[in-house]
């Protein structure tokens, strides 16, 4: 029983000094302006780093993404029709796809679908 509390001790210590080493060896004292701008060529950059984004490319990306995952969701429906009730596979299909025209008439009807303003 002694072994195992001086064997998890010396564990303990060893590991507290790797973490203290770590966090003294990993700690940057020297700040370079340089570096920690942003890269052009060496030189001083001539406008802001920081562009602003486009918010209707954000919601388009964000709409394909979900777009993306209901294929993903639709996909499954076409393997198992074989093997499930079709009465069941039928309704849980069409319930499945209304939700999905539902979702892109209001994104449609919310204007989210044009390209240009």
């Amino acid at each position: 029983m002694l072994s195992i509390l001086t064997i998890s001790v010396i564990i303990f210590l060893i590991s507290m000094a790797v973490m203290f080493i770590a966090s003294i060896l990993s700690k940057k004292t020297i700040v370079d302006r340089e570096k920690s701008s942003p890269f052009e060529c060496g030189f001083d950059p001539k406008s802001s780093s920081r562009l602003p984004f486009s918010l209707r490319f954000f919601l388009i990306t964000i709409i394909f993404l979900i777009f993306d995952v209901e294929i993903a969701l639709i996909l499954p429906i076409i393997l198992i029709i074989k093997i499930s009730n079709m009465m069941v596979w039928t309704i849980t299909s069409i319930i499945f796809i209304i939700i999905l025209l539902l979702g892109l008439y209001h994104e449609w009807n919310q204007g989210m679908l044009n390209w240009s303003n």
